[in-house]
């Protein structure tokens, strides 16, 4: 506890409260960032806060600043921590926490509340909510705190939570009035809990290494599937060995691209349909067979039963989640990479040359396809034209982070932009939420320091849009690059009704978002061609400032859904009844 934090009543002695306690918890486990939007009943601790040197990051809406919190955990393993006033801001926030859940992120929730006995004989308190009843199923574990004297083991009990096992979300209930309670200063400084090795690395049973071996030595068509898992256990080098020692090709998810580089010549994100297709071993290194894999069946896996999976996680529940794990691996990462590659040294493991030449051959193909179609000058711009711009700049500037969303914009950038470095693409994450960016963005400046580059379809901006405020207060080094095809997946539907209303996908045409920007003292800019786009993003880079660069796209280049439309539902009825249906 810091002597600041400590005063001296009348009668001489010397107390805190829980509004520093708290604080102190925190800066203790070497949290020093709160993310959060100030109200009642906390707005107080967020000043308290910044008067003993935490950072806190004041945003417009609970949502994204819960955004930026998981992010800033899957950035540096420790939970990123959101703080948000009562009842409807807690429920703001509760989606990020949500979120951070199923990404499996560590992520603390700090939300004022009412009182326990006014909330459960519902006696009509201001932003009444059993809020801890709310967050339990939405995340790895909820306490509420009643007493200042229990903020420190309750700090280290979330903590723990929330990094141990599989990461997630934790909710930290906090009662108005405990804030203000006081108690001796003494007392309240050994009652602060500093946890030790709060998530110790896990290492598989020798037979399960053995197990995954066996397997691997029967392989003739192998690959390796790493997923974002990999990139927050933070590994690279392990990871890397693994691959190269291997030799087998590996597709990258969309968050584990650049923990080896995409132009790393095992990478077979180019021939992605062939080698999921066509690989008869699997290894899941921190990837999860769930809907972005299409659950390990159907045409994408090829034939039924054709394939074996060798699993790495944390959690012995993913296994079997969706299909047959002939080998499960049950550890972090970097432990059960470093086990197989140990294992590997006498076993002669090695891919066919056949395979690799047949993967290599499928890649290169398809990027010199897909070369053409970037390097393109139509006007109005194409999201390939603009997105080969952006995969320049990222290719001349790979320190710059990534942060991506939206449906075309989302898809295509995930296939063409590379990634050189670890943890250096933030996107919508397992849950494929739209309105990650500019929280997203925010936690990569804060948390790293780096150039942030933000691609945005303009209906995801939409969800976040207001938080341009936020980062042109702070003064952050973001490039927001704002796809504007004039609606959702297109710009140019239909009112099927054919009544006076504008079609339900279709925005105001040529909306000026960098207006916006520029309203809050950033650099607009509105681009209609390449060149434009190109000389707009690298002088945002170049200074550093606050910019928006608002891409004018073709509103007819999209298609329904992006990569996904395939989860729309399709009414019989409609392709009666409306022929627009049948496009």
């Amino acid at each position: 506890m810091t002597q600041s934090n400590v005063v001296e009543l009348e009668a001489g002695a010397e107390v805190t409260d829980g509004f520093h306690l708290l604080i102190d918890a925190l800066k203790l486990n070497d949290i020093t960032t709160i993310y959060n939007v100030p109200g009642i009943p906390i707005t107080d601790l967020g000043r308290y806060a910044q008067a003993q040197g935490m950072r806190v990051i004041s945003f417009r809406h609970e949502q994204h600043a819960g955004y930026a919190a998981s992010v800033a955990g899957f950035l540096t393993k420790k939970p990123g921590v959101c703080m948000t006033v009562s009842a409807p801001g807690f429920m703001n926030g509760l989606t990020a926490l949500a979120n951070a859940t199923t990404n499996c992120w560590p992520m603390i929730l700090i939300s004022g509340s009412s009182e326990r006995e006014i909330v459960d004989l519902a006696q009509g308190d201001y932003e009444e909510m059993d809020q801890l009843a709310m967050a339990r199923p939405f995340c790895k574990a909820a306490y509420r705190l009643n007493h200042a004297e229990d903020i420190g083991i309750a700090v280290a009990r979330a903590i723990r939570s929330a990094v141990s096992g599989r990461p997630g979300g934790v909710y930290l209930d906090i009662p108005g009035a405990m804030l203000g309670q006081v108690m001796d200063a003494a007392e309240g400084a050994k009652s602060l809990v500093k946890v030790i090795d709060p998530a110790p690395r896990q290492t598989p049973a020798p037979d399960a290494i053995a197990r995954a071996i066996g397997v691997m030595k029967e392989a003739k068509r192998p690959l390796i599937v790493i997923g974002k898992g990999a990139a927050y256990d933070q590994s690279d080098e392990t990871v890397r060995e693994l691959v190269e020692k291997s030799g087998y090709p590996f597709l990258p998810m969309s968050m584990a691209k650049g923990l080896l580089p995409d132009t790393h010549p095992q990478c077979a994100a180019a021939a992605r349909s062939l080698v999921l297709k066509d690989s008869d071993v699997v290894i899941m290194l921190g990837a999860r067979i769930n809907w972005l894999l299409s659950h390990g069946k159907g045409k994408q896996w090829g034939e039924p039963g054709g394939k074996r999976f060798i699993q790495i996680d944390i959690d012995a529940q993913e296994m079997d989640s969706n299909v047959e794990i002939a080998a499960p691996l049950v550890g972090d990462v970097g432990s059960c990479a470093r086990a197989l590659i140990d294992a590997m040294e006498s076993e002669g493991i090695a891919p066919p040359k056949e395979w690799l030449d047949l993967v290599h051959s499928k890649a290169e193909a398809n990027m010199e396809k897909m070369a053409a179609r970037l390097q393109n000058n139509n006007i109005p711009m194409d999201y390939h034209a603009a997105l080969g711009v952006l995969k320049q700049v990222i290719t001349e500037q790979p320190d710059t982070i990534l942060v991506n969303e939206g449906a075309n914009t989302l898809d295509l950038a995930r296939s063409i932009i590379n990634v050189h470095k670890p943890r250096h693409r933030i996107d919508v994450g397992t849950w494929g939420v739209m309105g990650i960016g500019m929280g997203a963005a925010i936690a990569a400046a804060i948390e790293t320091g780096k150039p942030v580059l933000a691609v945005e379809g303009d209906s995801a901006f939409g969800f976040c849009g207001m938080e341009v405020e936020t980062i042109c207060r702070y003064k952050l080094p973001v490039c927001v690059v704002v796809f504007n095809n004039n609606g959702i997946y297109r710009g140019d539907g239909e009112n099927w009704g054919g009544g006076d209303d504008p079609a339900t996908t279709s925005f105001v045409p040529d909306a000026r978002y960098d207006k916006m920007m520029e309203a809050f003292g950033g650099v607009g800019a509105w681009v209609t061609t390449p060149d434009e786009l190109r000389r707009a993003v690298n002088e945002a880079l170049a200074s550093g400032k606050p910019t928006l660069v608002n891409a004018a796209i073709d509103p007819a280049a999209g298609k329904e859904s992006g990569n996904i439309g395939n989860l729309n539902p399709q009414s019989v009825v409609a392709q009666k009844l409306y022929p627009q249906a049948r496009k």
